[in-house]
């Protein structure tokens, strides 16, 4: 992917078959963080409030990334795994045949802004 200015552009560039997932994440991260402005750091698109990046989304050449603060992954941890996918400390991964589910998906950005302080 090239440089990317903003969250449009980035899933636009991304690879065809997760853009659809690329623009839910962004809508659900959107309604779980109505006052957070979209950023783009480190190449990918995020969602900043006061100083704190408190979530953020990638995608690579065969899976997707959520990431997240730290706190927000081990608080739900459980859920994650259930769900059947893989986490890292700060991030989460995902396909489009198994996607993150929705309400998840929010309370993990919830639980994120609350880990941030903000």
């Amino acid at each position: 992917m090239t440089t990317i200015t903003d969250h449009s552009a980035y899933i636009t560039a991304a690879p065809e078959p997760f853009r659809p997932s690329l623009d839910r994440l962004r809508a659900l991260l959107t309604r779980a963080l109505p006052d957070a402005t979209e950023i783009v750091a480190y190449n990918m698109p995020g969602f900043r409030i006061g100083d704190a990046v408190v979530a953020s989304y990638a995608a690579f050449s065969k899976q997707c990334g959520l990431y997240l603060q730290p706190g927000a992954i081990s608080e739900h941890a459980e859920e994650i795994a259930a769900a059947g996918l893989k986490a890292t400390k700060t991030g989460i991964t995902f396909t489009p045949r198994s996607p993150i589910p929705d309400d998840l998906v929010e309370r993990l950005a919830r639980a994120s802004r609350k880990d941030a302080g903000v």
